[in-house]
């Protein structure tokens, strides 16, 4: 009997393992990339480019050449090393969806309903939505309102330390942590105080920020799963955290707060205009938001800071660049009179720090930038080479093999604060590989139409951040 059971396990797993041969191998086509599956069935490479994704590709790119196909959690990903062949992926509008992995992972991650307006919930052309709030003529008073929350929280004693006469003591990661994101949370969702300035509702509004910094954090730490597919209910603590964020920004609570920004505001009415959304998967947008305005920020912040204060030539260049700029201004750095004001022509002439930013955005960016196939296509590389891509793979840029190229960036592993400034102290935008002029050198914020919409508020939360540690 033991024997008979035994047997039929064998034949169930063997059949398994047969299909899974059959059905759950790729097998590469003529002029398809060289593809491999991995052995682990449906993760197949996940595991070890998740252990390490650049020595991951670097090595796949020694063995297969510029682009080579590895299934990652069930998906097929093209990946493309060749960054004078990353124009001919950008411009593929007509074969290449950029939304869809994009709403799917918002899905997955945030539990609201599909923003796809393919799908019916909603009407929304989100993108657009960003960009009218977020760029051009609504940037200048976001950053206005970004810098007064940022010195408030920065430099006001009630925020910092119930006392004036001591020094808080804390760590640069805690302090950038809670500074960035207390000062964010508040200018996209406003605050609580109305003109009532007492310090208990004051003490009400920052326990509540810190809380959902606590919230944040927990659940920012499962992201990669999330999006790797496992289901959040698995991490209980992460869920919960989800849901305690939602909850406080139900409309109900949203519709309570002063300041609101144009982002919130506007997402507020076409939730109840052009969707079908519930209340809590409107809320759960909201969190949506607030995660891809923090998760990124937040770290960069942080090394920014970092390695700024570790570079003597990079304090000394960027304290002389600000103290410049407030005095072109008309404005000098007072411990009585701490709040200063800088116009976007400001921030954007201080090109030291600008640099300062990118080289530590460099070091540590680790984003991917993906599109996926609506149809079968010939993508036509750099090389004259073509390659033939199937429906529903995914293509895939790396930035980070861009950033630490030797070829592109001399000596990559190290800090250089000036690494983006040219001989006249201006950006430098001409960067060379092979002795070719690179279109795409500094790929943090994504390319082409994915570009982040907001990354002119988070560079410029960054040098404000920056301006203030330097002077305050």
């Amino acid at each position: 009997m033991i024997i008979t059971i035994s047997l039929i396990w064998a034949v169930v797993i063997g059949f398994c393992c047969c299909l899974w041969l059959a059905l759950g191998i790729r097998k590469r086509q003529p002029g398809e990339p060289p593809v491999e599956n991995g052995f682990i069935p449906y993760l197949g490479c996940a595991l070890q480019f998740g252990a390490n994704p650049l020595e991951f590709l670097r090595s796949r790119q020694k063995k297969y050449g510029h682009i080579f196909t590895c299934k990652i959690a069930g998906k097929y990903f093209h990946f493309l090393c060749d960054p004078f062949s990353y124009h001919a992926v950008i411009r593929q509008g007509r074969h290449l969806d950029w939304k869809k992995f994009h709403f799917s992972t918002s899905v997955k991650a945030f539990g609201h309903d599909s923003m796809d307006p393919r799908h019916g919930y909603t009407t929304e052309n989100l993108h657009q939505t960003f960009l009218k709030t977020l760029q051009g003529e609504a940037l200048p008073s976001l950053i206005e309102n970004m810098m007064e929350n940022l010195q408030s929280v920065m430099l006001q004693s009630d925020a910092l330390s119930p006392t004036t006469d001591r020094w808080d003591v804390d760590g640069i990661f805690a302090f950038c942590y809670k500074v960035m994101f207390e000062s964010g949370y508040l200018t996209l969702f406003g605050k609580d105080l109305g003109n009532d300035k007492k310090a208990a509702r004051q003490e009400a509004q920052k326990a509540l920020v810190l809380n959902a910094l606590e919230n944040f954090k927990e659940f920012d730490k499962i992201f990669p799963a999330l999006v790797a597919g496992l289901p959040i209910h698995v991490f209980k603590s992460a869920y919960s955290a989800r849901e305690n964020l939602a909850k406080t920004m139900l409309a109900e609570n949203l519709c309570k707060r002063e300041n609101i920004s144009d982002l919130i505001s506007l997402r507020m009415l076409l939730n109840d205009t052009l969707s079908t959304f519930n209340d809590l998967s409107k809320a759960r947008t909201h969190v949506a938001l607030l995660w891809a305005s923090q998760a990124n920020t937040l770290p960069a912040t942080f090394w920014s800071l970092l390695y700024m204060i570790r570079c003597p030539e990079a304090m000394k260049a960027a304290n002389e660049e600000v103290k410049k700029i407030l005095e072109s201004s008309g404005q000098r750095a007072d411990p009585s009179k701490p709040q200063l004001t800088l116009s976007r022509e400001d921030l954007d002439n201080m090109h030291v720090i600008d640099s300062i930013i990118k080289e530590a955005m460099r070091l540590s960016s680790a984003s991917m930038n993906v599109r996926v196939a609506k149809e079968d296509f010939l993508l036509h590389l750099d090389n004259q080479e073509s390659y033939r891509i199937r429906k529903d793979d995914v293509i895939a840029l790396y930035p980070q093999m861009l950033h630490f190229d030797p070829e592109i960036y001399e000596d990559p592993l190290t800090y250089k604060y000036n690494r983006y400034l040219d001989e006249n102290a201006q950006e430098k935008t001409t960067f060379y590989r092979q002795g070719r002029k690179l279109r795409y050198y500094y790929m943090p914020f994504g390319s082409g139409v994915t570009k982040c919409p907001g990354r002119f508020c988070s560079t410029r939360d960054q040098a404000v951040s920056g301006t203030g540690a330097l002077l305050f």
